[in-house]
């Protein structure tokens, strides 16, 4: 397998992406490789000292980066030759069998689209992260991919994450919750009463009915159905949330016993790394012909190495051959 690396993206790029690929050799078979795409000159400064990567690691140099702040659509028409265009082009062509980008998530979407298509049947692809709650792992999907959704692009969402957290997480028949401002049936706009129907029609979700904001925290479901505008908020808050509630809390132990002050902090520490996005690498873009793994801005070596063991795990467990097969069988497709 050859996994394609935008080594342009992140925020800390190309030293992250550079480190991550470094680190990920230990997961390649003996014919897998990883391709780093970007500013050749800027890639070899951070592999210089490095020893043993010629045999697992390439460099494919482009000269054009998209930055974060920059309009998707407009940047790739004006940077063909960017690290994001160029490695969606090469994931076309089969070059590359999956891609990975830290960059500016709305040009990585567009250009995955634009490049790899659709798989049959999928009406709008959607990015589903993995997130840690108390009660175990949820996959959220849509978390940004596309805010302007119909209730058959959530449909499909429920049944492409559970596909995903189903093959990834070895959990069987997810519990699919769609959310909404009221667990009864009647409740939430339009879009979520007509979604509420189809999904409870497809016998291949596991449909349990609406779920409220709250109910990502208890368990009540494994995979969480929104649109891309409110999923991307909720997944900004679990972020912010998640840190800043356990640092006021371990502040005040810290504080009300002094002597368990270093006790605290190492407890911290692993709390804390449990909900570390750079833990569980990146979010696919599910629904595209092809394996996109997006990973945060700010992912480290650590994150990087995560998404390349992601993609590997996409790949060997058929996550896009179960979409398509599925979907064939549902009377929206």
């Amino acid at each position: 397998m050859r996994i394609g690396i935008d080594a342009m993206g992140g925020d800390e790029a190309p030293l992250q992406e550079v480190k991550g690929a470094l680190a990920s050799r230990d997961l390649l078979g003996p014919d897998d490789r990883v391709v780093l795409v970007g500013d050749k000159a800027a890639i070899m400064a951070h592999l210089e000292g490095a020893t043993d990567w010629q045999d697992k690691i390439e460099v494919h140099h482009t000269s054009q980066v998209v930055a974060m702040d920059e309009t998707p659509v407009e940047a790739l028409r004006s940077k063909p030759d960017s690290s994001l265009a160029i490695l969606a082009q090469m994931h076309k062509q089969r070059e590359i069998d999956a891609c990975i980008s830290a960059g500016n998530t709305g040009a990585y979407v567009a250009a995955a689209q634009m490049a790899l298509r659709r798989l049959p049947g999928v009406h709008r692809p959607g990015i589903s992260i993995l997130t840690p709650t108390f009660m175990g792992l949820v996959a959220i999907c849509d978390v940004g991919a596309n805010v302007s959704c119909r209730p058959q692009h959530l449909h499909q969402y429920g049944l492409m994450a559970s596909v995903y957290l189903s093959a990834i997480g070895d959990i069987d028949k997810p519990r699919v919750g769609l959310l909404s401002i009221g667990a009864e049936d009647g409740k939430g706009n339009e879009l979520v009463r007509n979604t509420g129907e189809l999904l409870r029609d497809d016998p291949n979700v596991n449909f349990i009915g609406n779920v409220e904001g709250r109910d990502l925290f208890t368990g009540v479901c494994d995979v969480l159905v929104t649109d891309g505008f409110v999923g991307n908020v909720v997944l900004k808050l679990v972020e912010g949330m998640a840190t800043g509630v356990l640092k006021a809390i371990l502040g005040e132990i810290a504080m009300a016993m002094p002597q368990m002050a270093d006790v605290v902090k190492q407890a911290g520490g692993t709390i804390i790394s449990k909900y570390d996005y750079n833990e569980y690498g990146g979010a696919p873009l599910l629904g595209v012909n092809g394996i996109c793994i997006i990973c945060h801005g700010a992912s480290d070596f650590r994150g990087i190495k995560n998404a390349v063991r992601g993609a590997m795990d996409l790949s060997t467990r058929e996550v896009n051959e179960t979409i398509v097969k599925l979907l064939s069988q549902t009377k929206d497709s």
